[in-house]
């Protein structure tokens, strides 16, 4: 859905998800794609922002004015006043927009200002922590009922209170939002009123996330058991016969790479499916490009290399960046893919190949493994000896390429993108690194190692050395600058691809896991 449809509502309530970006429902990515204004609640995973069209409008709750009481006046009057101008606009709520999060008074103000709006619910808190915890709410032999309730009420509501002693003996789950910060009154109420102290009973934060902790113990003991494992608000509450059965570890906990936590240094536009298959594998991904790729200045030497591509016998691609950047260029040209003519096409790696398939290119050659430069070049030598050979490069690319070809062929180099150092040291991955809280660091060339890691001061390369901090490798070759800059690495892929830099992390937690229990 590219666009608002016909007879779309102006307003749009958005549950976002307890915090795993998977959980959002393609109603909320279909409506986040073409919204002009996203107004989101503090907690909501800053990744779903990115699925908002370039462009739009996007507003913190917390950054509006006033007071957290007094915030919602200005936000009616925002949300109102960006549809009533023709804006689509998206209130993009963490959980359902429905379940404890003033939803309901959101929609009174639309309703009352004369408003279309459409609500799209999303998986709320208890839910995701009965999920990722292995707690079986219901169970057709143990519990049939769940109960909903805030532990944080309205002190000056006059109907509709929260009845202790009624839920005191509630035969099913109690799944409490908002109540650590009145915990001891909680337990107190339920305890005063005849619910059994021994009830078991836990509390989860962070839940379908790498991040996710929680205690499990019994309702007595609950304030005491979350004091010592350090939970704090916001968190979710369980207390039920039902927690008796949850299995620990869960599944989500046995997954391979839960709590580590990994930075992606990749350009931005490359690492977000890293960084998905780093939550999928349980882990708490940060995002630090080292540098940016943009297309090399326009000059007619450019144009006149791509003019004449039907002269070269073979062309030669070194990434998926250099296949975008000649398509984009053809496009200003008013080419396309038969500018190609008979020439034969030789891609770095799978993935170069592919993005050569979108423009209805099949490459003629592709390594089978090693996918770098050398095996490019091992794998043409024969192939083009006594043709024309051009290589579609990156400014700053190895001169393995050209140094290899040039023995058998006629070589010219086209260099078709720029790689420009972009390390952000003011930003929050950097500072977490500082902290202490980042484990693995991935390094996707030398240039990547050279950008991030001249930033190193001596804290930062005594955690390397210490194993701290853990530098993964894309290759070899990658390895090999990194040493020269005076580095341990502790992992390298055994294929040169983001795949393999997450198989080598996998392997390494796995082996030290394995050596921590033989200890």
């Amino acid at each position: 859905m590219g666009a608002a449809g016909q007879g779309e509502p102006a307003v749009f309530l958005v549950g976002a998800g307890p915090g795993d970006p998977g959980l959002l429902t393609v109603r909320a990515a279909e409506i986040l794609a073409f919204a002009d204004l996203v107004l989101f609640d503090q907690l909501v995973p800053r990744r779903l922002l990115d699925i908002a069209k370039p462009g739009a409008e996007l507003i913190c709750v917390r950054d509006l004015p006033a007071n957290h009481q007094d915030k919602y006046p200005a936000l009616y009057a925002r949300m109102i006043e960006a549809a009533r101008a023709g804006k689509k606009v998206v209130r993009l709520k963490g959980g359902d927009p429905l379940v404890f999060g003033r939803g309901a008074e959101e929609v009174q103000a639309l309703r009352e200002a004369g408003l279309s709006y459409e609500v799209v619910p999303g998986v709320t808190a208890a839910l995701a922590t009965a999920a990722y915890l292995d707690v079986p709410l219901t169970h057709r032999l143990h519990t049939s009922a769940i109960a909903f309730l805030t532990g944080h009420e309205l002190p000056t509501k006059h109907t509709g209170k929260l009845d202790w002693a009624a839920l005191a003996q509630f035969p099913g789950v109690l799944a409490i939002y908002m109540g650590i910060a009145r915990l001891p009154t909680i337990i107190a109420e339920l305890v005063g009123h005849g619910r059994d102290p021994a009830t078991p009973a836990l509390i989860a934060e962070r839940v379908s996330t790498g991040e996710m902790r929680s205690v499990s113990t019994t309702l007595g003991e609950l304030e005491q058991a979350r004091r010592k494992a350090g939970l704090e608000a916001p968190g979710l509450i369980l207390i039920g016969e039902a927690v008796r059965h949850q299995v620990s570890p869960s599944w989500f906990e046995k997954r391979p790479l839960f709590g580590k936590r990994v930075l992606i240094t990749r350009p931005r536009g490359q690492a977000v499916p890293m960084v998905r298959q780093l939550e999928k594998l349980g882990a708490v991904p940060f995002l630090l490009p080292t540098m940016e790729i943009r297309d090399a200045p326009h000059t007619a030497t450019t144009d006149t290399i791509l003019a004449r591509l039907h002269t070269f016998q073979w062309a030669v691609f070194a990434s998926v960046h250099g296949v975008q950047a000649v398509f984009r260029r053809f496009s200003a040209m008013g080419l396309d893919a038969r500018a190609f003519g008979t020439v034969k096409l030789a891609c770095v790696g799978a993935r170069t190949a592919a993005a050569l398939r979108e423009h209805g290119l099949i490459a003629d050659a592709v390594p089978t493994e090693g996918f770098n430069a050398e095996s490019l070049a091992a794998e043409l030598s024969e192939r083009v000896r006594g043709q024309r050979v051009l290589i579609v490069r990156a400014n700053r690319s190895r001169e393995v390429l050209p140094v290899e070809l040039a023995k058998v062929a006629e070589v010219e180099s086209l260099i078709a993108y720029e790689q420009v150092d972009c390390v952000d040291v003011q930003s929050e991955a950097f500072a977490s690194l500082r902290r202490g809280e980042i484990e693995y660091v991935t390094l996707f060339s030398g240039n990547s190692a050279r950008a991030l890691l001249g930033q190193f001061d001596e804290v930062l390369l005594g955690r390397v050395l210490r194993a701290e901090i853990k530098l993964v490798a894309i290759s070899a070759e990658t390895a090999k600058a990194i040493a020269a800059l005076g580095f341990p690495t502790t992992a390298v892929a055994g294929e040169a691809t983001a795949e393999g830099v997450l198989a080598a992390i996998v392997a390494h937690v796995g082996g030290s896991a394995a050596g921590d229990q033989h200890r």
